[in-house]
């Protein structure tokens, strides 16, 4: 079904270790509105979408989330790589460090595991599209509170990059729920509601 090019859509080269940005950087791998999220979310949401458009729509953003995930997941990388004891505890690491080691769990900030409770879904098209609306809005604004915290330009470019592209699937979800209102009002249980 995909095909998987060994590159990342935007280049990741971060030359300056900052252990704290990095621990703020895991809201957007690992926390309710982060990219594993917002990928599992639209891949699952998918299977009752009732158009080709709503279905490709979500399977082409669920994929690129899943490529978001892999840019963060290198983003704190390389803002982690080397650092020493005393930089995970100054950066607030070194919890994680106890339980995982310098592996990049899938966590928020605070180091709570990722849960599937943050995926919105009802089995409702219109209602599943307008919740994804909103879920680009809230990531974007994440995405901008990364970009305050941030003076280092490597990572600026990376995390900008990551905002645009939540502005443009929040475009995309838009012309895919005027799409769908569009065929619920040819859709049969519509048309029958309307009759009695």
């Amino acid at each position: 079904m995909w095909v998987y090019e060994k590159r990342l859509q935007i280049p990741v080269d971060i030359k300056k270790r900052d252990v704290r940005m990095a621990r703020e950087i895991f809201d957007a791998l690992g926390g309710a509105d982060g990219e594993l999220a917002a990928s599992m979310e639209y891949l699952q949401q998918r299977y009752t979408m009732p158009t080709g458009q709503s279905i490709a729509t979500l399977t082409d953003i669920g994929t690129e989330e899943l490529a978001h995930l892999e840019i963060v997941s290198s983003m704190i990388y390389q803002l982690t790589d080397g650092a020493t004891m005393e930089e995970l505890k100054a950066g607030g690491l070194d919890g994680s460090y106890v339980g995982r080691g310098p592996g990049i769990f899938l966590s928020d900030p605070e180091g709570v595991p990722w849960s599937a409770s943050y995926i919105d879904m009802k089995g409702d098209p219109i209602a599943d599209i307008v919740s994804n609306m909103s879920a680009e809005q809230r990531a974007r604004a994440g995405y901008e509170h990364l970009l305050d915290l941030s003076t280092d330009e490597d990572v600026r470019k990376v995390l900008s990059y990551l905002r645009e592209r939540e502005v443009v699937h929040f475009q995309r979800f838009g012309e895919t729920l005027m799409s769908l209102q569009d065929h619920a009002t040819r859709d049969h249980y519509f048309v029958m509601n309307q009759e009695k």
